[in-house]
């Protein structure tokens, strides 16, 4: 049972239950108009309160029906919200903790409501590339005036009931609880209240029915899109929000749903819509690892121990900090740790000058910090994260010590971005306590975290560091031991074929530009800039031997051969002014590549913007599919994520293999025959990948 239904003297309570957040399902549906029938049928009952059960009032549609027949099944939520309209008993809905999307829409369809404080509302829908679809943007502007109904709509962000209550005239709750604990209580006085002011059967109120007016109408509206026009170019719903809600304010209400419904529509089927929920479904599948139950015990982490106090290991340390968790950091100097503290203490106090922090938060983290220099004070740590340098030797060193001191049952983390964990586990006498968490940088912004397991890596460990992360406010995605992992591993050959277009005639700015222009945060010269290109040439020579077969183009290793090795340097791919982070085209690269390129006896050519979105694009979907096939990935939607979360993809285009998808695994292979066809490029990684060639061939997908 996904409603529940019961009478408590004169009044009918139906309560949703379907955890975690009383999605409306059609079950859920079903279980509400049933309830509404039972209730009208049955001449006891005066008045109906329509409630959810837990944690809260309803969250929405639910996320299991998405994509099937049953999300648009009769009573379809317009079917039920149109019943609750027709009751001819007054229906009150008790709202509390979260009142989201369908969920709001359900209460509005309601002829009253009371809300506990601290309840959330939203319409969230924009961020799903979709309007509301159930009449929120012809009845939210109704109850609360349309600039807050606007606000609310198009930036999809949860408002407290209590900010609500105070709009002048706000018409969307009747009443306002005294304590959560009471609304269950009062909801039953306020409906008999309600039902006893229309035992003489006045009309009871309805949303639909009042006015929807703005004063300055063609000329707010056209100021609205303006505004959303500019901070919302690659999405269109947003707009579209505008259009709905000035719909509610010029069209009948019943022409206004239509319109509503149109619209929404039309945005389903939109690249940028298929995206958004996408990424919706798959950021929820990231903690799913197959062979690990949701009910895995896990370890207690109270508190954390971090080795290394640089860049790393600082954002690392704030991370625990920002969650209320404890932490110790070690370092071999004093020296290394103050420093390490200070740009910490001066990260928060940048927070605070902005007003993102209240000064006694910042000092409640301050004071959660502690350091040391020895290993010793480590041992009563649960977790222990080791952030020094990226060499295997300084790793072994470190974790033959954690070995000696710390306690059985603490969790060894590495923080490694491309070494070999299966290695570092077995420098311990405990391999099944170790594992990689990879923080991407800056660790205290970054929301990704590649959580890597070792072979022997335990059940309960991968369960304890996914919910470590979600207390972290990360995105954990599960790898497998390899090279570089999901991220590294992919991004070398995006590298390599950047570097290959560098030969053949094009420059770091164009080919940037391509890349930004197709919507990523930064393309890769710039990136390599702001990472360090010295870290990418370390990793180059560690490979040498390894992977003596593989080309790259030697322009990487002769900017670093310059000393340029980014942002830090103030030098590397562009120019940069001291206290700026502006690339400035440099005169002695485009030098240095020219010189390389006349030794290299190819003919220079023009490459298109498209041509360079695709050999980096489909570079990246090629590498990625043969981690599928690997096992280093279990789904490609986790691949996605890395690259939504870590690497600056176009969240509006989905992740690699949903922009694959969408393109046509086909098409991505034909292109990448042309590419293997090109005297200069790596013809034999241009050989798709088995899952990729398999899946082309079957007219299938990724995801």
């Amino acid at each position: 049972m996904t409603a529940q239904y019961q009478v408590i003297g004169d009044v009918a309570v139906i309560s949703m239950h379907n955890p975690p957040v009383n999605g409306l399902s059609h079950a859920t549906r079903l279980g509400l108009t049933d309830g509404l029938n039972r209730a009208n049928a049955d001449a006891a009952v005066k008045a109906i309160v329509v409630t959810g059960a837990g944690k809260a009032f309803s969250g929405g549609a639910d996320i299991k029906e998405f994509g099937t027949d049953k999300a648009l099944a009769e009573p379809n939520l317009l079917s039920v919200i149109r019943a609750l309209e027709l009751s001819p008993k007054p229906v009150v809905a008790a709202v509390h903790s979260v009142a989201m999307g369908g969920g709001l829409e359900l209460a509005l369809g309601c002829h009253y409501r009371i809300a506990a404080p601290g309840c959330s509302v939203a319409l969230p829908e924009v961020k799903l590339g979709l309007i509301p679809g159930a009449g929120g943007t012809q009845r939210l502007p109704r109850v609360i005036g349309v600039e807050p109904a606007l606000n609310m709509i198009v930036s999809g962000e949860p408002v407290k009931a209590e900010l609500l209550a105070q709009i002048p005239g706000q018409k969307l709750f009747d009443k306002m609880a005294a304590s959560p604990e009471s609304l269950a209580d009062e909801a039953l006085v306020f409906a008999r209240e309600m039902a006893a002011k229309h035992a003489d059967g006045s009309a009871l109120p309805l949303v639909r029915n009042l006015p929807c007016k703005h004063p300055l109408g063609d000329a707010y509206f056209q100021f609205a899109r303006n505004m959303v026009k500019g901070m919302s170019k690659n999405y269109p719903a947003p707009a579209k929000c505008v259009d709905a809600v000035e719909a509610a304010t010029k069209r009948k209400f019943d022409d206004g749903m239509l319109f509503e419904r149109e619209i929404f529509i039309n945005l389903m089927w939109t690249p940028e819509c298929r995206a958004l929920r996408h990424i919706f479904m798959a950021e929820r599948a990231t903690s799913k690892i197959p062979d690990v139950p949701e009910d895995t015990p896990q370890r207690a982490i109270k508190n954390v121990a971090i080795i290394g106090a640089g860049t790393m290991g600082g954002g690392i340390a704030m991370n625990f900090l920002n969650a209320g968790i404890a932490v110790k950091m070690l370092e071999m100097k004093q020296e290394a740790l103050d420093c390490g503290v200070g740009v910490m203490r001066k990260n928060y106090e940048a927070q605070v000058a902005k007003g993102k922090l209240k000064a006694d938060k910042f000092q409640q983290r301050m004071d959660l910090l502690s350091t040391t220099l020895s290993y010793d004070d480590l041992k009563d740590a649960d977790l222990v994260i080791e952030a020094v340098f990226e060499e295997l030797g300084v790793k072994e060193k470190v974790f033959k010590q954690l070995d000696t001191v710390m306690k059985p049952g603490a969790i060894l983390a590495s923080n490694t971005s491309t070494l070999d964990v299966n290695a570092i586990a077995h420098f311990t006498k405990r391999p099944q306590d170790v594992v990689g968490m990879h923080f991407f940088s800056p660790a205290n912004v970054m929301k990704l975290l590649e959580v890597v397991r070792g072979a022997d890596t335990a059940k309960d460990v991968m369960a304890t560091v996914m919910g470590v992360a979600k207390k972290i406010k990360k995105t954990a995605v599960v790898s497998g031991v390899c090279d570089g992992f999901i991220g590294n591993r992919m991004i070398e050959q995006y590298s390599r074929q950047a570097g290959f277009m560098l030969d053949e005639g094009a420059s770091p700015q164009q080919i940037d530009k391509a890349v930004e222009k197709f919507g990523f945060a930064m393309g890769p010269f710039r990136m390599g800039d702001l990472a360090g290109n010295d870290i990418g040439w370390a990793i180059r020579k560690r490979r040498a031997t390894e992977q003596a077969n593989l080309r790259y183009s030697k322009t990487a290793d002769l900017l670093c051969e310059m000393g340029r090795f980014g942002q830090k340097t103030g030098a590397g791919w562009y120019d940069y002014q001291a206290g700026k982070r502006d690339a400035i085209p440099s005169a002695l690269v485009q030098e240095m590549i020219d010189k390389h390129r006349a030794t290299l006896g190819i003919a220079l050519r023009k490459i298109s913007d498209e041509e360079i979105v695709q050999r980096l694009v489909f570079a990246l979907v090629n590498e990625a599919a043969h981690i599928l096939e690997e096992g280093i990935a279990s789904k490609a939607s986790d691949i996605d994520m890395v690259y939504l979360t870590g690497y600056g993809f176009p969240i509006f285009r989905g992740g690699p293999m949903h922009y694959a998808d969408q393109l046509g695994l086909f098409n991505v292979v034909a292109a990448m025959q042309r590419f293997a066809a090109n005297p200069y490029d790596d013809a034999s990684f241009w050989k798709p990948a088995p899952l990729l060639a398999k899946l082309a061939a079957e007219g299938k997908t990724f995801n």
